[in-house]
């Protein structure tokens, strides 16, 4: 990866990734500084916006379709759609065609990620509900994490396509022979969790329509609807993680190793973290650590917008991972805690809808207002936002896994 690390640190793209750089991200090539961005903060976002919504949207969908034919045909579905969508990268001949991938991408995301955590809080009860989430959170976002490097050695070696998309292909073939032939239908073991559950309250019975599982999953339970604003702000924060820091990096000068860097520090702290929050929320309770993740990354984002350099970002960006972890893998298990097994599923796509729903607000928010304002001020805005998430959760959300 040498040559290829040594042209990001020097901001001089790899020859055989100048002709997709200039085509797909807008970032000046020839006889302009590193990282000086063409056009406006918004237009750089637009592919963020297209996957957030669409997976937001299917999410929804997810949970009900779940809950009327089984979790395995709606996973195994998930893993077909996801099989052109290599090969749509590999053929893309403008930005339109990645953007109809991220929307492909978008229907797999939210079919099979929503499955999986479905048929884990399924399997494994309440007493190790946020352990199981903070497993499945990491793990998916360590495969991430892998991918990215190992794309990036191939990419360096045989270039940016088509060889990195045929790990894509492999993922893709891999996910459903693995659906199909090895994994089990769970939707008994919800059915039977039902047959012995105590509602917390009287109005979670099990025989309510999807239309009255949205009000309450969205509005009415002060734990559920807590949990669904809590996720939307965090994956509204994410994605101003996403998709603007590397522009604000890149216009205070950094290099684009540094960027990288800074980049990865922020999930990686994440994806390690939930190892630890999703079994430390089985043993103190659910909402100290969402009250506590959103603030800790209210007070990360602001951080970052108010200093310079990278160490001091790089400081910024493992609190922001910090904070993410403590509330990622927690949300879900207490969504888990409180709606009834017989429409567990419904309530989980619901607030996955709202929480990654946040993807395409978040970026549509801090383009707008980076276009409009400055891109410090969407930052500062993000970090206040978050702030009140976190106090909305501290003053109406009700304990839901109490010791």
């Amino acid at each position: 990866m040498g040559t290829l690390v040594n042209d990001f640190a020097t901001g001089v793209p790899h020859p055989r990734l100048r002709p997709y750089v200039s085509t797909y991200t807008g970032y000046r090539i020839e006889g302009a500084a590193p990282g000086v961005h063409m056009g406006l903060p918004s237009k750089s976002l637009t592919f963020i916006v297209a996957f957030g919504a669409v997976k937001a949207a299917t999410n929804f969908f997810a949970g009900t379709l779940s809950d009327k034919y089984g979790r395995k045909p709606v996973l195994v579905a998930g893993w077909i759609i996801a099989l052109p969508i290599p090969l749509l990268l590999i053929w893309a001949p403008s930005w339109g065609w990645v953007i109809f991938a991220n929307v492909l991408l978008g229907v797999n995301q939210g079919l099979t990620w929503s499955t999986t955590v479905i048929m884990k809080i399924d399997l494994v009860g309440p007493a190790r509900r946020g352990f199981a989430m903070g497993l499945n959170e990491a793990a998916g976002y360590g495969a991430v994490a892998v991918t990215a490097l190992a794309t990036g050695y191939i990419a360096q070696r045989w270039g940016l396509r088509p060889e990195p998309f045929f790990l894509g292909v492999a993922y893709a073939g891999l996910g459903l022979g693995l659906s199909v032939f090895f994994v089990r239908e769970t939707r008994d073991h919800a059915r039977y969790e039902a047959v012995n559950h105590v509602a917390t309250n009287d109005t979670h019975t099990a025989s309510l329509t999807t239309g009255e599982i949205f009000r309450l999953t969205s509005f009415t339970d002060k734990a559920l609807s807590s949990c669904s604003q809590a996720g939307l702000v965090n994956n509204l924060n994410d994605g101003l993680a996403w998709g603007l820091f590397p522009i604000f990096f890149a216009g205070a000068g950094m290099s684009i190793g540094r960027i990288g860097v800074l980049a990865a520090l922020y999930p990686a702290v994440w994806g390690l973290g939930q190892l630890y929050t999703g079994g430390l929320s089985d043993r103190i309770g659910r909402k100290p650590l969402i009250v506590g993740g959103m603030l800790t990354q209210a007070v990360a984002i602001a951080w970052i917008a108010a200093t310079s350099g990278f160490a001091a970002w790089a400081i910024g960006a493992m609190v922001l991972g910090a904070g993410t972890a403590m509330v990622y893998p927690t949300l879900l298990a207490a969504i888990g805690d409180v709606a009834h097994p017989s429409w567990r599923a419904r309530s989980v796509g619901i607030y996955r809808l709202w929480r990654d729903g946040g993807f395409a607000i978040g970026a549509l928010l801090a383009g707008i207002l980076a276009d409009l304002i400055s891109i410090p001020a969407a930052i500062y805005a993000v970090a206040g936002l978050t702030a009140i998430s976190g106090l909305v959760v501290a003053v109406r959300m009700y304990e839901t896994h109490p010791q």
